[in-house]
């Protein structure tokens, strides 16, 4: 039976400018089974879930369940949990870590603080301290959001997990599931997608070294979609991978065409023009329905370098 993941990677659809948005993360352990909407729907008290969205909308912060790669027995309530929190921003990023008991006590961190890059409350409220161990690669496993997570992500991260890799979780969602299987990479926050195991472990090694893949790419979550895709065109044209190098300094205009302002840390610029198209012809967007969408996409126009003052002198 075809899958919307196997449809989208038949039709070629392009994987950049697909990221999820959210410039800082909050990742809370929660074993055992996850429903649709992993929040209110596992073993995480419902009432505590939607006062978790609650405080984070329209923070910038996205919070997502993450587990270790396995069987997923209903094994109750765990004594312990791990807590991430990571901002994505270039130049900014910070990745914290921390272990609780309470998860309610997330309630008490500063969400519009954590939003805008300041771990001021994640250090004091749960003891956070610096991650300093292997990147995290976050894969989406969530079957209850789409069966392709479950059928092509839990058996990556499985298989990540074999091979030694330390920072490999299980996520609730990630978006995009007709690209699994996919999955985040932090600390500088990059999303994937139609990942195999080989692809990804190179990715991670780029990670250790301050770099970007940019091949099965589809962004920066630091960056809205049209700032994802030129973002990623730069990088492809200039043939510069540092991660902290880039950022999106300025997106003019609305749907369907924007000019996006990408800077360098040299202080170069580039003026890159989006366009938002629709994906043809009409595919599945999710196994989870039999309506055919055409899902918006982002494709590079122009990249033009610019000349600035200080530069021309």
């Amino acid at each position: 039976m075809s899958t919307c993941s196997t449809a989208s990677q038949e039709l070629d659809e392009p994987l950049a400018g697909t990221a999820a948005t959210a410039r800082t993360w909050l990742l809370l352990e929660q074993p055992g089974p996850w429903g649709a909407k992993a929040l209110t729907s596992s073993h995480l008290d419902p009432a505590l879930g939607r006062a978790l969205e609650a405080a984070a909308k329209g923070t910038g912060v996205r919070i997502a369940l993450i587990r270790r790669p396995g069987r997923h027995a209903d094994s109750g309530t765990p004594a312990a949990r791990q807590v991430y929190a990571a901002h994505t921003l270039p130049g900014r990023g910070w990745v914290r870590s921390a272990t609780i008991r309470e998860p309610k006590d997330l309630l008490d961190l500063d969400f519009a603080a954590l939003g805008r890059g300041e771990h001021r409350t994640f250090d004091a409220v749960l003891g956070g301290r610096p991650y300093t161990g292997d990147p995290l690669a976050l894969v989406c496993t969530n079957g209850k959001r789409d069966r392709c997570c479950a059928l092509l992500g839990r058996p990556l991260a499985a298989e990540l997990a074999a091979s030694g890799a330390e920072g490999v979780w299980e996520v609730t969602h990630l978006g995009g599931h007709r690209f699994s299987p996919t999955l985040l990479v932090l600390p500088h926050g990059y999303a994937y997608g139609r990942a195999e195991a080989q692809a990804v472990m190179h990715v991670l090694h780029s990670v250790r070294q301050g770099r970007v893949v940019v091949e099965g790419c589809r962004g920066s979550s630091a960056w809205e979609r049209p700032g994802q895709a030129a973002e990623l065109a730069v990088r492809t044209a200039v043939g510069e991978y540092a991660a902290d190098a880039l950022a999106v300094v300025a997106t003019r205009g609305a749907a369907p065409r924007w000019e996006v302002t990408v800077a360098h840390a040299d202080g170069r610029r580039w003026r890159v023009v989006v366009a938002q198209g629709a994906a043809a012809p009409p595919r599945p967007e999710s196994c989870g329905t039999s309506i055919l969408g055409s899902p918006a996409r982002m494709d590079v126009v122009e990249v033009r370098e610019l000349v600035t003052t200080a530069l021309a002198s």
